[in-house]
């Protein structure tokens, strides 16, 4: 789904808020016809278990152990909080497998998003809150309301809170992400969320305001409340063995590799991802839709993955190979289809690719037909809700155009649920009702064995709830069984139940399948305290063969402090130290940072780049919260005997750079200890190592004033010095700011007016921006003709880090003493989004100007559009002007902003469009965010990863992981981080032949 900015006025608003659910709409394909419409894989058949009147815009939808059908129908979507969500209860009374009558089970809902079976009733995601609703007199009507957990953010409810899942581990997980800014629906959607809390139960546990973003878990009895380390928009699932898969609009799967339970257990831990991608694709995910006359909105990616959710992993056991195990179904409403990946191991985590190359599973060539989520019945079909609708973008990221068209609300009378068989499979039984919930414990515990997860999942809820002692010989026995999903659901029920024995996990620490392996010590984990012999038991799993439960071995192992456990953890790590996931879980623990340290120091191997890694890493975590001796012990390792010889001395220096900006309080280093700093710049014949120690210095400072004097005038004579290398002079250029650089503004001066090397150039700029005031400031702008495209570009940055400077700038440009396309598209932004609202104004009026001329531009180039274009000139077109950003199928360029593979898809009129404005439309996963740092410090760039830290890319610069601790603020500046202007550079004839270039390739 797009993400572009627009202008909305009052009164169109007021349109849009009055259309809703309960008009009827015309256009789209009526029910009676809609199969007509799909294409499915080879070997299955389509069919249409309930459509409208029935039921309408279904996003969810849930079996219970009865047979009775809930679904989920968000009418309110975009933009209606009047209250129009529904439950709905179909079914089918002539037991002809085809629903014919539907109940209001509950209205009134906000703008509800999925739902679960638990208990009686039913748990019910509606933001803010968690609801859990109840029939309690068979009237097929929730009379019970009970709110479980509030305080979700009310934003975009294409990102509020949604699909709860009952876990493996008897948890309740609830996808969930940031509340998403808005600027055109601030009174509707604005909300961000408050803390995470269970009403009326103060000392329940509490998360942090809309849970920092992330998805949570809970247990509604016990009381039980915690983040995960990632966040999902709409959709999980869990495969077999309990690993949760995600998805966002971009990311068709990700795997959530080391929970937050374990990243929490060492606060200095700053790891800027814990999800592993799963697509074995490079860059953009393509599609492959046969939708006639698709119902486009301006931009939207056409061919790529641009609205992927409901990932729902495939465990009915009813499907022909190769779709019957280990695939992922997610659907893509943009492109009207449903796609299918095949997920296999790849050492901790997993890698996917398609089921079918260039081939979906199920697509329409209906533009109004939306899958939006899967469900896997209790027959092992496929159900997928088609929320059918004619427009499913937000009018947030729509163009004015399109708004104006009307439409946002065409469909949302209709609906659709169609369910997915192989084509030799009978009409759907379970709609004349099952008995499942009439079981007796024996009868339930066999379901544990059963092949469809359906009804081991609903089989195990129920045992759970229905507690006591009685099931338990019939899972005991069932830990025997040779299935091993059946031994694996017995041990968790059975650890719902409170009546796991020790007995039960040493066994399965010892099971001959590593799915059972893994779980076990999870299980292991939970009973530490309560059975601390099973620690000896578990370090006899360090040489295991799979890599996942070394892993999770590994993590576990974090919550043993035995001498056992240090030796056990230490030989997992370095036996499988090239691998990401090893190396994080092994820093996890809450033991020494320094003793961890000591141990890869002893095993350093230049020829392994992972060492440096671990170096790195634990130097920032001891620099940050470790005691100042253990701080001071290693600067004075690292920066030992000059820095000869030693591989890892760099990346300990820069790791205790990093930690020492964060830490709370500063680290007091003696006198001898600066002494030791300032040698190891001067002296050291290695730029790594001079790099790092003067970062150190810079953080860390030199109190003495007369080690301070000495030093900067040998930093001086060093800058002057041209027999030296570029690289030192930047950084003895840079050394300056140390002390006070206004001191040798001369000497900078004439560095930069001068032909002195870019790199030092560069250095004189940065530390320019260290003198206080206005005067180097002054003295850049006059200047501005002399100083070559790096050195403007920095000179830019130091501008904006001050309000004064600003203020010169945008005179500057108001002047035209610089151009306005000196500065970058982020840094406009961040000068149009600034606080003080004279400068937020002005740079408004100077920076919009470029709107109007790519409003001119674009009827300018449509002469574009009637000239033939030569694909071959255009590529040389595009390696000039497109490939500093954009890659063509993984290659030709940088992986910054969207993948241009399938722009071949696209309309002409479309790729000119954005290339003229590419701030029309964002796509998914490249939109700005602006992150105010608590030092003021202003960062921008596209989110790339977040846990407790969030990691930022900017085209042209190193990535940036912050630490949450760092952020004052953080939030989308709904603009594509993407520049324009490149339409001006561009004759009409290298237009025609780039549109043909990438619609040919």
């Amino acid at each position: 789904m797009k993400c572009f900015s627009l202008a909305l006025s009052t009164f169109a608003i007021a349109i849009l808020l009055s259309c809703g659910q309960h008009k009827t709409y015309s256009g789209g394909v009526e029910a009676k016809d809609a199969l007509s419409t799909y294409r499915v894989a080879d070997g299955f058949k389509i069919e249409m278990i309930a459509s409208e009147p029935l039921i309408s815009d279904p996003v969810d939808m849930e079996i219970d152990e009865s047979g009775r059908m809930y679904v989920v129908e968000m009418h309110g979507y975009p933009l209606d909080k009047s209250g129009s969500g529904r439950i709905m209860l179909v079914s089918d009374n002539d037991g002809d497998g085809i629903m014919d009558e539907s109940t209001v089970f509950r209205d009134g809902l906000l703008l509800p998003t999925g739902i679960l079976r638990w208990k009686n009733g039913v748990i019910v995601t509606d933001a803010p809150n968690v609801l859990y609703l109840e029939d309690a007199d068979g009237d097929s009507k929730a009379e019970i309301l009970d709110t479980l957990l509030t305080g979700f953010a009310l934003t975009n409810p294409q990102h509020n809170m949604n699909n709860p899942v009952y876990g493996l581990d008897n948890w309740i997980y609830v996808a969930h992400e940031k509340a998403v800014s808005t600027i055109e629906y601030q009174e509707e959607f604005g909300d961000r969320g408050r803390e995470i809390t269970f009403p009326g139960d103060p000392a329940a546990p509490v998360l942090p305001t809309n849970a920092n973003g992330r998805s949570i878990r809970f247990k509604p009895v016990d009381k039980k409340l915690e983040m995960t380390s990632t966040a999902c928009q709409f959709g999980q699932t869990f495969d077999r063995w309990g690993h949760w898969f995600g998805c966002n609009n971009s990311n068709v799967g990700y795997h959530e590799v080391i929970a937050n339970r374990y990243l929490e257990q060492n606060p200095g831990l700053l790891v800027a991802d814990a999800v592993q991608n799963m697509s074995e694709y490079k860059g953009a995910n393509e599609v492959f839709p046969i939708t006639t006359n698709p119902d486009r909105q301006l931009l939207t990616d056409v061919g790529v993955v641009t609205s992927a959710c409901g990932i729902t992993a495939y465990l009915g056991n009813a499907f022909p190979e190769p779709y019957n195990a280990n695939v992922t179904f997610i659907a893509e409403p943009v492109s009207n289809l449903v796609r299918a990946d095949f997920y296999k191991d790849s050492g901790a985590s997993f890698t996917a690719h398609r089921v079918v190359e260039q081939q979906e599973f199920l697509a329409s060539t209906d533009a109004w037909a939306r899958p939006v989520n899967c469900y896997v019945g209790p027959d092992g079909a496929l159900y997928v809700l088609d929320y059918y609708r004619q427009v499913i973008e937000s009018p947030e990221w729509m163009s004015k155009e399109a708004i104006a068209a009307g439409g946002l609300y065409n469909g949302s009378d209709r609906g659709r649920i169609f369910r997915i068989t192989p084509t030799a499979m009978g009409k759907a039984d379970w709609t004349k009702g099952l008995q499942l919930g009439k079981s007796s414990l024996a009868e339930l515990v066999e379901q544990l064995k059963n092949k469809n997860s359906w009804w081991r999942t609903h089989a195990q809820r129920l045992i759970v709830d229905r507690g006591g002692d009685s099931a338990v010989p019939y899972l005991k026995k069932m830990l025997s069984d040779s299935s091993a999903v059946a031994r694996l659901h017995a041990l968790w029920t059975l650890e719902g139940l409170d009546k796991l024995s020790q007995e039960a996990i040493q066994n399965a620490l010892s099971d001959t399948e590593a799915g059972i392996r893994e779980n076990a010590i999870r299980l292991a984990e939970i009973h530490l305290q309560q059975y601390p012999d099973l620690s000896s038991h578990l370090v006899k799993l360090q040489n295991d063969a799979n890599l996942k439960v070394k892993l999770q071995l590994l993590l576990t192992l974090g919550y043993v402090n035995t001498q056992q456990s240090q030796q056990a953890r230490s030989n997992l790590l370095f036996k499988d130290i090239g691998d990401k996931w090893i190396q994080v879980a092994a820093l996890t623990s809450s033991t020494s940072n320094s003793a961890l340290l000591n141990d890869v120091l002893v095993r350093y191997s230049e020829r392994e780049p992972a060492y440096a890694t671990m170096v790195a890493r634990l130097a920032t975590m001891i620099g940050s919260t470790d005691e100042e001796k253990e701080v001071i012990e290693l600067i004075q390792k690292a920066a030992a005997n000059n820095g000869h010889g030693y591989g890892w001395q760099p990346s300990a220096l820069e790791g205790l750079s990093q930690g020492l900006k964060r830490r709370k309080e500063p680290v007091a280093l003696s006198l001898a200890m600066q002494q030791t700093l300032v040698n190891t710049f001067f002296n050291t014949r290695l730029d790594a190592i001079r790099s790092a120690a003067y970062h150190v210095i810079k953080v860390s400072g030199i109190t003495d004033e007369s080690l301070k004097k000495t030093s900067l005038q040998k930093a001086l004579s060093i800058v002057n010095d041209k027999n030296k290398s570029d690289f030192t002079r930047a950084l003895a250029v840079q050394f300056l700011s140390i002390g006070d650089a206004g001191e040798f503004s001369d000497v900078l001066s004439k560095i930069i007016t001068s032909r002195e090397p870019p790199a030092v150039q560069l250095a004189v700029v940065r530390t320019f921006s260290a003198i206080p005031g206005t005067t180097a400031t002054n003295f850049l702008i006059n200047e501005w003709r002399n100083l070559n495209s790096e050195v403007r570009t920095a000179a830019i940055q130091s501008f904006v880090t001050d309000v004064s400077r600003i203020k010169l700038l945008l005179s500057a440009i108001e002047e035209k003493k610089i151009e306005v396309t000196a500065v970058s598209f982020g840094t406009s932004v961040q000068l149009m989004l600034n606080k003080d609202s004279a400068i937020r104004e002005k740079a408004r009026v100077l920076f919009t100007k470029d709107k109007e001329d790519a409003r001119r531009l674009s009827k300018e180039y449509q002469q574009a559009l009637d000239l033939k274009g030569n694909a071959v000139a255009g590529r040389e077109v595009y390696v000039k002007n497109c490939a500093i950003c954009h890659q063509l199928r993984g290659k030709s360029g940088v992986a910054f902003g969207p993948d241009l593979g399938t722009v071949r898809n696209w309309m002409k009129e479309d790729i000119l469009a954005n290339i003229v404005d590419p701030n029309l439309s964002i796509s998914s996963g490249f939109d700005l965010w602006s992150v105010e740092l608590n030092n003021g410090e202003v960062v921008q760039g596209v989110i790339v990863s977040e846990t407790a830290a969030i990691t930022l890319r900017n085209n042209g610069q190193l990535d940036r992981t912050i630490s949450r601790q760092e952020i004052k603020s953080i939030r989308s500046t709904n603009m594509s981080a993407m520049p324009s202007g490149l339409a001006k550079n561009i004759s009409y004839q290298q237009m025609a032949d780039l549109i043909s270039f990438l619609r040919e390739n």
